[in-house]
């Protein structure tokens, strides 16, 4: 019984969701949508493609900490290469005239029921841990600091995540004997998982810890401490037979990714600037032309993907001035128009950059980029500033849909914007882009404070 609560068994859940879907994508395809088709061929050929690109999209990699959002970025992923797959079947056997909206309706209904399945045995486990108890791992953490109290906290606050903590070991003197005590405890208490604070111990301890863990078959990870380094998402390659870590790690630099990000900013921008700006155009450059003399597009360097200036174009907001590309607008700027300051209010005025996007100078979701002359100037005050650079700029972005948008007033307001931009670099995820999107628009109904 003991065993059995202790869920050893999980192990197996894996292989298993590999034969459910693997029996889901056959079926449906043999028994309903392709009744004409070769069974065994079919079988065979898109049973090794899923797997293949299982194993690609680590679709399969879903622990008990695993949150839903990061669930559904996997299923995601996995329909977009499962369905370019059966297109791509679909056109080398084309002497079996499967038309596309069969293709699309079998690989939607294939992953409306693998999402399902997936996602009940991801809340039942959760369900199973949190009232009866079973499918859990006994922890204990060597080290007491702010750091691994959090972690304690997270254990003993979240049942359903199947964490069962026995200790937390404080290590006054740091001295081998204790170290030997808390070995002693893992032991007889038969611990399945450690988790150690690196600042709270020297590298001798550190090397005694990872000896005892290899010889005890006990898994083992590390909390970091407060050095930076530490933060980061590191990225772990090997040279030949030599451990490289990478200190920063950029999603959209996978090429898989990147083409994701680029054909959801192509046809994006393509519907806003057909269905929005063909006829919002013109109605714009009317009431802009009838109050004042000048361009209706305004036109400004910015800095952009590897630093790169690229020119910039909003509806015009503001009076023709010498020192519209040195100075940000604040409120209540003499220099804004009557109709420049509804367009403000309602990012109208932002609407044109959808021209870079299609162009591919911008990109609908990233870091906002400044002028140019505030690029120099905050690259050098403001501490990893130039990170965000590693992406193309947004049209919006994370700071912005967390109120950091608009006029930079303090230190405080450049300091949370980068901190926001390097988030999203280092997370980014189609997902991400659609939760901020979704959140910009809705900003710009309601009407935001800094929107001026």
């Amino acid at each position: 019984m003991s065993l059995f609560k202790h869920g050893r068994y999980s192990g197996y859940l894996r292989p298993i969701s590999y034969i459910i879907d693997l029996c889901i994508i056959n079926l449906l395809a043999v028994s309903i949508f392709f009744k004409n088709i070769d069974p065994i061929k079919f079988i065979i050929i898109i049973s090794m493609s899923w797997i293949f690109i299982s194993v690609y999209s680590r679709f399969y990699e879903v622990y008990r900490y695993t949150r839903e959002i990061a669930i559904l970025n996997l299923i995601f992923r996995q329909f977009i290469l499962f369905t370019l797959v059966v297109f791509a079947f679909s056109g080398f056997f084309h002497e079996l005239n499967l038309d596309s909206k069969t293709l699309i309706k079998y690989t939607a209904y294939s992953f409306l029921v693998i999402g399902v399945i997936k996602f009940s045995i991801y809340f039942l486990l959760q369900k199973y841990r949190s009232d009866f108890g079973g499918n859990f791992r006994k922890t204990i953490i060597i080290g007491k600091n702010k750091q691994t109290l959090g972690l304690e906290n997270f254990f003993t606050k979240n049942p359903e995540y199947g964490y069962l903590h026995k200790k937390t070991f404080n290590l006054k003197d740091k001295t081998e004997q204790e170290l030997e005590a808390c070995f002693n405890f893992i032991v007889s208490e038969e611990i399945d998982e450690i988790y150690c604070s690196i600042s709270e111990l020297n590298n001798k301890q550190l090397n005694m810890v990872i000896d005892f863990a290899d010889n005890n078959l006990k898994i083992l990870k590390f909390l970091p401490d407060n050095k930076e380094i530490y933060s980061k998402r590191l990225k772990y390659e090997y040279y030949d037979y030599i451990p490289i870590l990478s200190l920063r790690d950029i999603p959209i630099e996978d090429s898989f990714n990147l083409v994701i990000k680029r054909t959801f900013d192509i046809i994006f921008s393509s519907i806003v600037i057909v269905f929005i700006l063909s006829w919002l155009t013109p109605i714009v450059a009317l009431l802009i032309k009838l109050e004042s003399k000048g361009p209706v597009f305004f036109k400004q360097s910015r800095n952009g993907f590897n630093y790169e200036e690229f020119d910039c174009y909003k509806f015009r907001s503001m009076t023709p001035n010498k020192n519209a590309h040195l100075y940000q607008a604040t409120k209540g700027d003499q220099r804004i128009t009557k109709i420049g300051k509804f367009l403000r209010k309602t990012s109208i005025d932002e609407l044109p950059q959808f021209y870079n996007v299609l162009f591919g100078d911008m990109s609908v979701v990233g870091p906002r980029p400044h002028m140019v002359s505030h690029t120099n100037m905050y690259a050098k005050r403001v501490d990893k500033f130039m990170v965000r650079h590693f992406v193309k700029p947004g049209i919006t972005g994370l700071a912005q849909i967390k109120g950091f948008r608009g006029e930079i007033e303090t230190d405080k307001d450049i300091i949370n914007r980068v901190k926001y931009d390097i988030f999203y670099v280092e997370n980014w995820s189609l997902l991400l882009d659609l939760k901020i999107v979704t959140q910009t628009f809705f900003n710009a109904l309601k009407g935001e404070e800094k929107a001026y």
